[in-house]
């Protein structure tokens, strides 16, 4: 028997139903993933820091010879600070996608509440540490190079872990629209980042650091007195988990089902009112094992071109809006949020939409199919005034982020609890860290290519884009034709019942 993690006896008097349990396992998880890229943001604002325009700040006051880099944070004073700037950001991802697909592994084998508060509080640690190389006047590169690293290595404990937890408090009938809501963390966290760091950079950017190293580690300190893993911890009856959707609507589906009462609600009522008996804890599932649950490569490699597609405008759409629009820098920062605006509502559209539909792969496959105009109207028509520019943004926002958001939330949920699994539960952080781990493969490989392809003109950029976007529709393919298989095959039986 898996022994229940303590909760603090004072927590279960004052939450004493589910339903308020489901809330605070909501609440902490959005500010976990908050404060996790609210301590990412800060690197994106200091930089222009670490190498600003000397000269308009006034003459050299060390009247040394290097005249024009007099202000700058060596060792990004050189001509090279843009290849260092990259080696920092690609120290981080590179080692983020790695770890990604071993953190599920550890996840599912160690007490969830546990592994991510240990990774929020080193995850603060090494933030502050990347602040502190300023106070203790530290200026060579491997040390900055290091922190990232070992940074991005601890910030992958974060999302397995808190999809995990949600997909234990939430079964799958709205899953989608909560999760699409519930997913607008990333972009809070983006803004709250930016705000805090942007207060210090200009004074002590060490700060800008520090601060969210000690907001990070704060909230991961709350999570370990107060999250709760599972409902059987604080005696709530699980989510019903498998409902009917329309991949099990297919009869091919509800012939290797050997239980009825998974496709129906009943089997929920039965299992809340039956007497709970005592049962061995599964293991928990391999890396291959979860590789061959149904659907779990195809979101995989799907969610890889969809990732490089937004990376690569968060870290590109202001230097394009500055080069194509003429925006100043402020200005332009300003209005690239609005990228992030639609994805929080492409997060939840399509979360609602595939909660109606029951089709994930379907929702996807239609965002990503609109996207990819979307994209080539944007670079074409989309800087004709400032309005136009507002609305393509939230526009093309909604669509790229949309299956993004949907495919590392519900459906990594979805996965990781597949009626395969025949109630094993101990296969939800390993299915969402290979889901984003490949994903974040994508993340750094899109601004990769964005540098190396910019120079040749935006229009190649674009192009690139709209190629990734259409091959993570084609990887949906099989997906959705079973999808619309279920569909056909349902609405055939339904047919036929009222005929009768």
């Amino acid at each position: 028997l898996r022994p229940p993690i303590p909760v603090p006896q004072t927590l279960t008097s004052l939450l004493p139903s589910s339903h308020s349990y489901r809330g605070l396992t909501l609440v902490l998880t959005f500010l976990s993933y908050t404060s996790y890229h609210l301590s990412r943001k800060p690197i994106s604002i200091v930089k222009s820091q670490l190498h600003p325009n000397c000269s308009a700040l006034g003459p050299n006051p060390h009247n040394d010879s290097n005249s024009s880099t007099w202000c700058s944070w060596a060792p990004f004073d050189g001509d090279n600070y843009k290849e260092l700037f990259g080696a920092l950001d690609n120290a981080f991802l590179v080692a983020y996608a790695i770890g990604m697909f071993i953190s599920g592994i550890f996840g599912e084998r160690l007490p969830l509440r546990y592994y991510l508060s240990g990774g929020m509080v080193l995850s603060g640690l090494f933030t502050a540490l990347f602040g502190l190389g300023y106070f203790w006047d530290i200026h060579v590169l491997w040390y900055f190079i290091v922190v990232q690293v070992c940074n991005g290595l601890v910030q992958t404990t974060g999302w397995p872990a808190v999809v995990a937890c949600v997909g234990n408090w939430f079964g799958k009938g709205k899953r989608g629209l909560i999760m699409g809501i519930w997913n607008s963390h990333t972009s809070v966290g983006n803004i709250l980042g930016s705000l805090i760091a942007g207060a210090w950079v200009s004074s002590a950017w060490g700060l800008s650091f520090v601060v969210p190293g000690i907001i990070i580690t704060t909230v991961g300190i709350i999570c370990f007195f107060f999250l709760v893993e599972y409902p059987e911890d604080v005696d709530c009856s699980p989510p019903l988990h498998h409902v009917m959707t329309i991949s099990e609507k297919d009869p091919e589906a509800v012939t290797s089902n050997e239980d009825p009462l998974s496709l129906s609600g009943q089997s929920s009522v039965d299992h809340s009112n039956s007497p709970k008996e005592p049962a061995e804890e599964p293991e928990a599932i391999s890396f291959l094992g979860a590789l061959r649950i149904p659907g779990v490569v195809e979101f995989s490699l799907c969610l890889l071109f969809a990732k490089l597609v937004s990376y690569t405008f968060l870290y590109w759409l202001p230097l394009y809006i500055v080069n194509v629009a003429h925006f100043g820098a402020k200005e332009a920062g300003d209005l690239s949020t609005l990228f992030d605006v639609g994805g929080i509502l492409g997060g939840i559209f399509a979360g609602l939409i595939s909660d109606y539909t029951g089709g994930r792969a379907t929702t996807c496959c239609v965002m990503l199919v609109v996207a990819a105009p979307m994209l080539f109207l944007y670079n074409h028509v989309g800087q004709n005034g400032i309005g136009t520019s507002i609305a393509m943004l939230i526009i093309c926002g909604a669509l790229v982020n949309g299956p993004y958001a949907l495919i590392t939330t519900a459906v990594s949920a979805d996965l990781g609890t597949h009626e395969s699994l025949k109630g094993n539960a101990k296969a939800l952080s390993t299915v969402t860290a290979i889901i984003d781990g490949t994903g974040s493969v994508g993340a750094a490989l899109g601004p990769l290519l964005a540098g190396l392809i910019s120079p040749t003109g935006w229009n190649n950029v674009f192009y690139m884009l709209i190629a990734a976007d259409v091959l993570a529709c084609l990887l949906l393919a099989r997906v959705v034709v079973k999808e619309a298989r279920g569909w056909c095959g349902y609405m055939a039986r339904k047919r036929g019942y009222v005929v009768t």
